[in-house]
């Protein structure tokens, strides 16, 4: 299972015990998933209208069908008159429109609004791969009170315009595991700051490994580079013409040729320090600079 798909197995099985929370998560649910048929009274049955839930997550709908049992006793197999589906559209509001505001006035209520709108409409990318949480809404205004929902608890999202979706979205880590917690998926929040954790620390070895890798091969081309120069001295311009600390510091170079700068400096009596090892051997390369003109 993905773990987009383990958030919502996990949301799904969070129930609020207060009923005006529930009732916040089902408005959720069946603005955004919410499927309504009419049922034409075939073979002598009861003309009306189903209530149904448009997901191919089997969890999200039993969650909604829950909800509707402990909310409003509706059964999955009843048949609503008019009447009672336009009652139920004044209680929850239209599915045309968003969610009333006070269903959701409540910071606990808003919690629940936005579990149920990820349980209808969310979906997340692997952790691993990539910080990406979404929405995808059918109507802007409905983008537009997601994204206020989600402002309150001082988390920010962006929205964007994608084929004939109003995308809510998230990017940030952080912002993430925020919004995971004002869910309420503990499991799945912390799942996600183990991967967190781990992503960070291999790339932080990894930052530092690639930093070591472009040190040596820096020290390497500089080495090589002051072999070069020294051996065109010693043909071009003769080791005797050269003061005693630049003809020791050549003989010691040419001698350890892939020592680092401080081990080159401990090879002289007295030990001499890496800025004056490195101060010599710029010396000797201006030498061959000039020769080679």
């Amino acid at each position: 299972m993905s773990f987009s798909g383990e958030v919502k197995k996990e949301l799904a099985k969070r129930m609020n015990p207060a009923r005006h929370c529930q009732i916040a998560e089902l408005a959720a649910l069946m603005n955004f998933c919410g499927a309504y048929g009419r049922s034409g009274g075939e073979s002598g049955g009861k003309a009306g209208y189903t209530l149904g839930f448009q997901t191919e997550n089997e969890a999200v709908a039993r969650k909604g069908f829950t909800l509707l049992k402990k909310t409003y006793n509706i059964d999955t197999d009843r048949i609503l008159d008019e009447e009672e589906l336009q009652g139920l559209f004044t209680k929850l509001g239209s599915p045309e429109e968003p969610v009333s505001p006070l269903l959701i006035k409540n910071s606990c209520c808003r919690r629940a609004f936005l579990r149920g709108a990820f349980l209808a409409i969310g979906s997340m990318s692997n952790p691993t791969k990539a910080y990406h949480l979404e929405f995808d809404c059918t109507d802007e205004r409905k983008a537009w009170q997601l994204q206020e929902a989600i402002r309150s608890f001082e988390i920010e999202s962006k929205i964007i315009l994608r084929k004939k979706y109003h995308v809510v979205y998230l990017k940030e880590g952080s912002g993430i595991v925020n919004l995971l917690s004002v869910c309420e998926a503990p499991v799945s929040l912390m799942n996600l700051e183990n991967m967190r954790i781990l992503k960070e620390m291999r790339g932080a070895v990894n930052r530092r490994v690639n930093c070591e890798a472009a040190n040596i091969a820096k020290t390497v081309t500089a080495a090589a580079r002051q072999v070069e120069d020294i051996e065109f001295l010693r043909i071009h311009y003769g080791f005797q013409n050269l003061p005693e600390p630049l003809r020791r510091m050549a003989e010691i170079r040419l001698e350890y040729p892939d020592a680092p700068l401080k081990e080159l400096g401990e090879r002289f009596d007295p030990p001499l320090g890496k800025s004056g090892v490195n101060h010599r051997l710029r010396r000797l390369s201006e030498l061959a600079e000039k020769a080679r003109l």
